[in-house]
């Protein structure tokens, strides 16, 4: 079984991971991923994607409460603020997947979404602050 710090570090990897194949295949000038080689690739890591972004949140707040983060107030407030983004990424990543085709010009949308860029930034800060505690 995982601690709360491996699932953590693994969906933090899984997103990072998602946005970069993202902005290789935004770079593609696609019209669809229908038929084309990376468009089976774009859907797995899609789907990588909504599998880290699901219950984030309380995966971040298993951590900070089995690590003892401190202060607690501090770290509860940022968690929300992570646990919203997520939500919130979370639904754009949704509806894009819902597409029956999915263009370079979409992906490249999702990757400019204000609430995925807001989550990638609290991910930077947050896992930069657990390690370095």
């Amino acid at each position: 079984m995982s601690t709360p710090r491996d699932d953590v570090k693994a969906r933090i990897d899984a997103i990072e991971e998602s946005y970069e194949f993202f902005l290789a295949y935004a770079a593609q000038g696609l019209s669809s991923d229908q038929g084309a080689k990376s468009g089976a690739q774009l859907r797995d890591f899609l789907k990588k994607m909504e599998q880290a972004l699901a219950g984030l949140g309380d995966r971040f707040r298993d951590l900070a409460r089995a690590e003892g983060l401190e202060p607690q107030k501090v770290w509860d407030d940022m968690l929300g603020v992570v646990s919203n983004d997520a939500s919130d990424a979370l639904a754009a990543v949704r509806l894009v997947s819902s597409r029956p085709g999915i263009s370079s010009q979409l992906i490249d949308n999702l990757n400019a979404n204000i609430h995925l860029r807001a989550l990638l930034t609290d991910l930077f800060l947050v896992d930069d602050l657990i390690d370095g505690r």
